[in-house]
């Protein structure tokens, strides 16, 4: 189940609230701001709002740099982003301005608010409907499948937030917070009460623009059970790069593990061949370098790019089994098993018999492969 990379895009003022309080919208970002927010835009697939965010700001979401929509249409792209929103009653205004600017328009919506939704809007926007409640999971699913959306933007507003982060879907959160205070208890607030994902998230980049800061961060936190969170794929592509740190050979996979804890925090590493042991595998070498009764074990997941070996010559127990024997209930990887040393090679099955949860992420299956390209089947 692919989905596209999310990015949560907001302006916060130092009070924590957004910048949609009122009918004399207080703009929290600065002018070279506004550019950056219009280059992110030029840059991603689609945009996605709330349709509560259509009501109270009546957005346009364009791309204004007459330069960057030449570029996309250059590189084979249309003009804008495809715009989409959300509603689960399909209570919308024909008359805003999402529907009579930019390019095409999405309406993601339940079979309650479809039909309401296609009544308003007539042919203004294509109008598909999740079932009978909004599933971010089915939406995401559909954007990336039949839309083609590898790279998603999400403007707003708090409730869609909230949601996202929640679920675990969000891969990067570009905040900016603006030097001003609301004070205004009714003023809406960037994320809503409840459970958010464990752990801290990265911040990868902060920089000054005028007089605003933006910040970036993204999520560490491995996701729970069988469904892969954004958390998931940053750690199970960080695997499949320690791959191409392993001595080649030609009688062996290419194969590199990282195991986290269910906080977000990265217990160890490892890569196939690490150290000058020619036989060590990539999952054996990462767990090797935890203590054996550190507790966070069993709450961790264990990110190979390649699935865990479950028979092996060169040891007495293949990697499913140590896994197993660690306490760790979760695995992710990328790339099943092909039959090249090992005919029938079953470690996920292993492991899923034993009452372990093993996610396939097969977007990561070319980078998993490509440091064992030389490898026949």
């Amino acid at each position: 189940m692919p989905y596209p990379y999310v990015l949560l895009s907001a302006a916060v003022s130092l009070d924590g609230y957004l910048d949609d309080t009122g009918p004399e919208r207080l703009l929290l970002s600065s002018p070279a701001d506004f550019d950056r927010v219009d280059e992110v835009r030029a840059s991603v697939d689609a945009i996605l709002i709330g349709a509560g965010t259509i009501r109270a700001d009546n957005p346009r979401l364009l791309v204004n740099d007459p330069a960057r929509r030449a570029a996309r249409v250059a590189g084979g792209g249309p003009e804008y982003p495809l715009k989409v929103t959300v509603t689960a009653t399909g209570d919308l205004d024909p008359a805003a301005h999402f529907w009579h600017t930019g390019g095409e328009k999405l309406v993601c919506t339940t079979d309650r608010g479809a039909g309401r939704a296609a009544g308003l809007l007539g042919a203004t926007a294509d109008v598909v409907s999740l079932g009978a409640a909004l599933d971010w999971r089915a939406l995401l699913e559909h954007l990336h499948d039949v839309r083609g959306v590898r790279r998603l933007m999400v403007e707003g507003g708090g409730t869609v937030h909230t949601q996202l982060l929640q679920q675990g879907l969000a891969d990067e959160l570009q905040l900016v917070v603006a030097p001003l205070f609301v004070g205004d208890e009714q003023a809406p607030r960037l994320f809503g009460p409840g459970a958010y994902q464990a752990g801290r998230l990265r911040l990868t980049d902060s920089r000054r623009i005028e007089d605003v800061v933006l910040m970036r961060y993204e999520p560490t936190a491995p996701g729970t059970g069988p469904l892969p969170a954004a958390a998931d794929r940053h750690w199970l592509r960080t695997a499949c790069e320690l791959a191409a740190l392993c001595p080649p050979s030609d009688t062996a996979f290419s194969v590199g593990a990282v195991v986290v804890a269910a906080d977000g925090t990265e217990l160890a590493r490892g890569h196939s061949r690490e150290g000058g042991d020619p036989v060590a595998h990539a999952e054996e070498a990462a767990l090797a370098k935890v203590g054996p009764a550190d507790p966070r074990l069993a709450g961790a997941t264990v990110y190979s790019s390649l699935e865990p070996c479950s028979r092996r010559a060169s040891r007495p127990a293949p990697c499913a089994e140590l896994i197993l024997r660690s306490g760790v209930r979760r695995v992710v990887t990328a790339w099943r098993e092909p039959d090249t040393f090992v005919t029938s090679a079953d470690g996920a099955g292993v492991l899923a018999d034993a009452g372990a949860d093993v996610v396939l992420l097969p977007e990561y299956e070319a980078l998993a492969k490509a440091p064992n390209a030389h490898l026949a089947g």
